[in-house]
């Protein structure tokens, strides 16, 4: 990556937050802001969490600020990953009132569904907590946001499966369906592909010594129920790695981590996390001049967005 920032290139970071902040501010801005408040007119912001949360997002939240007015001094509390308690400071900012205004709303829509997702995907992990197993994220994602949505669900602990189709080897039963047996599949992705691993999903126990007979390398147990889960565990015997999948929810992890499966998938930590509750409080206003201007806590500055 060419510098990057929350998954983001240096270039698809300038292209989200110019999009992001054209969706928002149309073509006239903030006209609110402009008729009521003056052009030099300073404040002083902090952004703070209203329940407990997992941060994700801060350096796309800065972006925007930044985009708006490079000036703007920014003071960083927190870091991504870091776990707050309601009321934490995550963000400190003095700078120009327009411009902190006219990027507040598209800064917080960033930071609280990133934020979401980093405080529901730690939740799954801390379940399993004391297991082998490792939490996966998965492809259900917000179309266009993938990128930064599996960034936070890495900062909640989770590790990434396949940002794309390009990316790995997934034979389900939709491909079976249309093209032939399990062992034509496998055979023919391993010469086609020989770089990637080959992995299958299975559905029934009958189905695992077809797929390691062909030469899968691992293994998808989709919606199996725990005892058919032990029983894979067990006719596997450790020759691939198994990942389950299927409905997982924050209730029923932990048994499915316990039958030994290598990997739990989880779609929900991406498709369904809610926003956390994050807010930009304004405090005092500042004189017009204030220098020193950019980013503090010892975390360098965004790179500059075209």
């Amino acid at each position: 990556m060419d510098g990057g920032v929350v998954g983001l290139s240096k270039s698809a970071l300038t292209q989200f937050v110019n999009m992001v902040l054209a969706e928002d501010l149309g073509t006239n801005g903030d006209i609110t802001s402009q008729a009521t408040i003056e052009e030099d007119a300073r404040l002083n912001a902090v952004l703070t969490p209203r329940h407990d949360i997992v941060v994700a997002g801060l350096p796309l939240a800065e972006a925007f600020f930044q985009k708006l007015d490079p000036a703007v001094r920014i003071e960083r509390l927190a870091s991504d990953g870091e776990r707050l308690t309601a009321g934490t400071a995550l963000l400190r900012l003095t700078g120009l009132a327009l411009p902190i205004l006219a990027a507040e709303r598209s800064a917080l829509n960033a930071l609280q569904h990133l934020s979401g997702i980093a405080t529901m995907t730690r939740q799954y992990v801390d379940r399993i907590a004391g297991t082998s197993c490792i939490l996966l994220d998965t492809r259900k994602t917000i179309p266009g946001l993938r990128a930064v949505e599996k960034y936070a669900a890495r900062m909640g602990g989770a590790s990434n499966h396949r940002m794309r189709l390009d990316d790995g080897v997934l034979i389900k039963d939709n491909h079976i369906a249309v093209a032939g047996t399990v062992e034509a599949l496998v055979k023919r992705a391993k010469s086609a592909i020989a770089n990637l691993p080959v992995q299958v999903e299975v559905d029934h126990l009958e189905q695992i010594e077809a797929a390691l007979a062909a030469g899968a390398d691992s293994l998808l147990c989709d919606n199996m129920d725990l005892l058919t889960l032990r029983r894979a565990v067990v006719q596997v015997a450790g020759r691939v790695p198994i990942e389950a999948s299927g409905g997982v929810r924050l209730d029923s992890i932990r048994a499915i981590a316990e039958t030994g499966v290598r990997f739990v998938s989880v779609g929900r930590i991406t498709q369904s996390a809610p926003a956390a509750d994050i807010g930009l409080d304004y405090q005092v206003c500042v004189p017009s001049a204030v220098p020193g201007a950019g980013v503090t806590s010892g975390q360098e500055q965004l790179p500059a967005l075209a």
